[in-house]
């Protein structure tokens, strides 16, 4: 057998068995599961090498390849990354002055297991399988720079109160070519045919895209990713998948980490490439992502459903607390020099301060619909974003309007009349200072987190300002 002891997760000695009998059905807990994932990987013999992996700020999944036979030593908090790999830049470059690499020497963290599975990867050359993990400290205690972990600490104030959100996740993507050095359309597998024009909603391109929208779906229920429907967006070759709501928002967060992979992996099986820009097409519509969230108390009620199309006075307190800190928030929803470009007047992406009830222009929508269902639309963020950090932001800030019993103001009717609302910041370089100083995302994320997601987005401004493009070249060479 490979796995051999698969029940030997923790060795104690007495000084440690008061602790040992207060932990030990968690600890029990996990060990079983961690002898379900052995006992399957002992059925998948084509399986021979795992990517062991956690999930930096700006959203990318970093880590090793390891062989199969190291499954337990992931799986029992035993493999050991840099604390530094987290708040690395876009480009995979440590951080110019990083605390965490010249005044500790660049310590390694402790790679604890998320639970959730070890998860199937079949578009790679061979198969493999990610084990999910996240950092500790070296006695086991949460590393407070890791985004999942700026998620839990939030879901932790709610169990608090009692209430649980339930979130789901709207994501947009588009397919391009992945041998133009510039995004263009991809060609139809259909009709050989390359797109050129928009298609929203085109039942035709859905079933011309039907064979990758299949293994998509294939891939995600193998991971166990709630998939919903999927539809052709506004975009030549653009589309959304939504995934279906959970009443545990750092699994919907996970769901959206993975789905993104997920898409990726299997466009580039079908010879396309998957984009998440915020907007590959300075011409065309961005690609979104709404997160659509409700809060149920102990007894599974909804909070923000007061019999009324109004919604409860918890949900207009949500509102609150979400419209404050919008400005303040504006780079995690933003995070990257293309996401501005998104955020544009007159778009379906908001740039405004500002709320509503049935209001695809403004960056707060009510649904409507049953009052059951009643909940809040987010709208601001761009699928660059990180989920983690979004999810923390917006149930942060609600968390915070709940709290303080925030009033929204007035909502913005359909025909866009009422109060002038604020902006958000209207840049890159205006949203990371309006971040580092902001008092509310100070109560959302830890400081080490903040000072970290600060460095790593000044670092990326800088390197983008270094670089003149084409354009700028061709348009003042010789004009000027």
């Amino acid at each position: 057998m490979l796995f051999e002891n698969s029940q030997a997760f923790f060795t104690r000695d007495s000084a440690a068995d008061q602790a040992w009998a207060l932990r030990k059905p968690e600890v029990l807990k996990l060990s079983d599961a961690i002898a379900d994932v052995l006992s399957w990987l002992e059925s998948r013999n084509d399986i021979q090498s795992l990517r062991a992996a956690v999930c930096d700020l700006n959203g990318v999944m970093r880590g090793k390849r390891i062989p199969v036979e190291q499954a337990r030593k992931a799986l029992e908090g035993k493999l050991r990354m840099p604390y530094s790999l987290i708040g690395l830049d876009i480009w995979g470059e440590d951080i110019e002055g990083n605390t965490l690499v010249f005044s500790t020497g660049d310590a390694d963290g402790l790679c604890q297991w998320t639970g959730r599975g070890i998860l199937p990867v079949e578009w790679t050359a061979h198969p493999t399988a990610l084990v999910p993990l996240w950092l500790a400290d070296e006695n086991g205690a949460p590393y407070l720079g890791d985004p999942r972990r700026a998620l839990a600490r939030i879901l932790d104030r709610y169990k608090a109160l009692g209430l649980t959100p339930v979130a789901a996740t709207e994501l947009e993507f588009y397919l391009v070519d992945p041998q133009s050095q510039r995004p263009v359309g991809p060609v139809s597998p259909v009709t050989g045919r390359r797109l050129d024009s928009d298609a929203a909603l085109s039942i035709d391109e859905i079933d011309d895209f039907e064979s990758f929208i299949h293994d998509v779906y294939e891939a995600c229920r193998a991971q166990d990713i709630p998939v919903d429907t999927a539809i052709a967006e506004n975009g030549v070759g653009q589309f959304e998948i939504n995934l279906n709501h959970v009443a545990d928002a750092l699994r919907a967060a996970d769901d959206a980490v993975l789905f993104k992979r997920t898409v990726k992996g299997i466009a580039r099986k079908h010879g396309f490439a998957a984009c998440f820009m915020a907007k590959p097409y300075g011409d065309r519509a961005g690609n979104g992502f709404h997160v659509h969230f409700s809060l149920v108390d102990a007894e599974g009620r909804n909070v923000f459903d007061d019999g009324t199309d109004q919604g409860s006075e918890i949900m207009r307190h949500a509102v609150g607390g979400l419209l404050a800190a919008m400005a303040e928030s504006t780079l995690v929803f933003a995070p990257h020099f293309n996401s501005y470009r998104r955020l544009r007047p007159r778009s379906y992406a908001p740039t405004a301060v500002a709320w509503g009830y049935e209001n695809r222009m403004v960056a707060i929508r009510i649904p409507g619909g049953p009052t059951g269902a009643r909940r809040i639309e987010h709208r601001v963020s761009g699928a660059d974003a990180n989920p983690y950090l979004v999810l923390a932001a917006i149930l942060g800030a609600a968390l915070i309007g709940i709290e303080r019993q925030m009033s929204p103001g007035d909502p913005i009717g359909n025909d866009g009349q009422g109060v002038v609302p604020a902006k958000l910041p209207p840049d890159w370089a205006s949203a990371i200072a309006t971040f580092e100083s902001g008092t509310h995302v100070a109560e959302i994320f830890p400081a080490i987190l903040r000072d970290s997601f600060v460095a790593c987005k000044r670092q990326e401004l800088n390197t983008f300002a270094l670089n003149v493009s084409d354009f700028e070249i061709e348009t003042y060479l010789e004009s000027v």
